[in-house]
């Protein structure tokens, strides 16, 4: 099977479904990570222009923790906007070539419009990607299909409620490790404002386990828009 998880910053996948894309992985399916933004105005210290370099890296050693393709649509942080065409086109590109079974993005809602800026942006381009009609880089494939969607948490958790969870207890370590390899930010959250922020994904992840009845989760809600709905179970 092949998943397509697509978030705004470089570590945001890490910290909403990091443990289902790993276990995604370890049942043998193609992962794909895309994040939009480059994460280059997410230090007060370092520099725009170095930290877009600097996020790239991390995010490539994080997917590499589970054989994931890291991709970078390497929009500058505050400036993601669903209405232009040139990011449609970009996302279309991208849902062509990896042709996904299952789509994972932000929620509509979220703390920040870059994040809902998204997932607007993601459920338009993985319908125009089915339109033979709509021209971008990649001609759609013969076939394609408008994939199914499933929103991952917002941060902490906050306003979202779970409809599907994803045991991810073999995994947490894994999901740990890809937000470790994320250390600008890691080291400035601990340095500068006190926030352990490794705890904080774990505590997120318990807090899902305690309920659904598994030590660690992640928690879900599918996009219910025609014609994207399935009978079929594509979260591992």
């Amino acid at each position: 099977m092949n998943v397509l998880a697509i978030a705004c910053h470089p570590d945001d996948l890490e910290i909403g479904c990091g443990g289902t894309l790993a276990k995604y992985a370890s049942l043998g399916h193609k992962v794909t990570m895309v994040h939009v933004a480059n994460g280059n105005k997410g230090h007060k210290v370092i520099q725009p222009d170095e930290l877009r370099l600097i996020r790239a890296k991390e995010a490539q050693n994080s997917g590499a923790l589970i054989g994931a393709n890291v991709i970078s649509l390497d929009v500058p942080d505050l400036l993601v906007k669903s209405d232009q065409d040139e990011l449609i086109s970009k996302l279309v590109d991208v849902i062509r070539q990896t042709e996904p079974c299952v789509i994972i993005t932000h929620p509509p809602e979220d703390y920040m419009k870059d994040h809902m800026e998204v997932s607007k942006a993601v459920f338009d381009a993985s319908f125009a990607a089915s339109v033979p009609h709509y021209e971008s880089k990649v001609p759609a494939p013969a076939g394609i299909k408008v994939a199914p969607i499933y929103y991952m948490d917002t941060l902490a958790g906050v306003g979202f409620l779970p409809t599907e969870y994803v045991d991810i207890t073999e995994h947490i370590e894994t999901k740990i490790d890809m937000n470790a390899a994320h250390e600008s930010q890691i080291k400035w959250l601990y340095e500068h404002d006190g926030i352990d922020f490794l705890d904080f994904v774990r505590t997120v992840s318990k807090f899902r386990g305690l309920q659904c009845g598994a030590a660690y989760a992640e928690g879900f809600v599918q996009c219910k828009a025609w014609p994207r709905l399935t009978t079929v179970r594509l979260l591992p």
